[in-house]
């Protein structure tokens, strides 16, 4: 991840502080620390009748190529679940009702230091499965029989479900 250099308030140039014992950013002119959050992102799990779950293959960095579940960031104005229902749809044709909140986490990214993530679950759906945005490949895996999944959230919630739900 690339390190802050100017004030995205007022394009002034950071200094490192350490402010209640932790290190800031902090722009001398606006006199404020620069806060460094972690990026919301969502994803479900979708099982489908024979208790498969919906994994998708990811066309893009990072991780591509790896099979991981349907979902991605937020934007603003979004809620997690929108987020969510807006990434099933585009990256497998799909519209789904979320029945409820697996769970919440966080991964580690070298590209966003550290994603938090939302896990739904997703048992009603309807439209015809077909791979898009993001994702070269979308099919039903029995638990079994799952491939490398690429970001340990995922993994996570894949287990919840199967440990607690089916």
């Amino acid at each position: 991840m690339q390190k802050k250099i100017f004030c995205h308030f007022c394009g002034s140039r950071l200094v490192e502080k350490t402010i209640n014992d932790n290190k800031r950013l902090f722009c001398e002119k606006c006199n404020q620390p620069i806060y460094e959050n972690p990026i919301p992102a969502s994803c479900l799990v979708v099982i489908n009748k024979n208790e498969g779950v919906l994994l998708v293959k990811r066309s893009v960095e990072p991780r591509k190529g790896v099979w991981c579940l349907p979902g991605g960031f937020m934007e603003l104005g979004e809620t997690p679940e929108l987020a969510a229902l807006r990434e099933l749809k585009e990256e497998t044709g799909l519209s789904g009702q979320i029945e409820m909140l697996l769970g919440i986490t966080s991964n580690n990214s070298a590209q966003y230091n550290t994603v938090f993530m939302f896990g739904y679950l997703v048992k009603i759906y309807s439209g015809i499965l077909k791979a898009g945005d993001d994702a070269s490949e979308a099919a039903y895996f029995h638990p079994d029989d799952l491939p490398e999944i690429a970001f340990n959230s995922h993994k996570k919630f894949i287990r919840i479900y199967y440990a607690a739900y089916s």
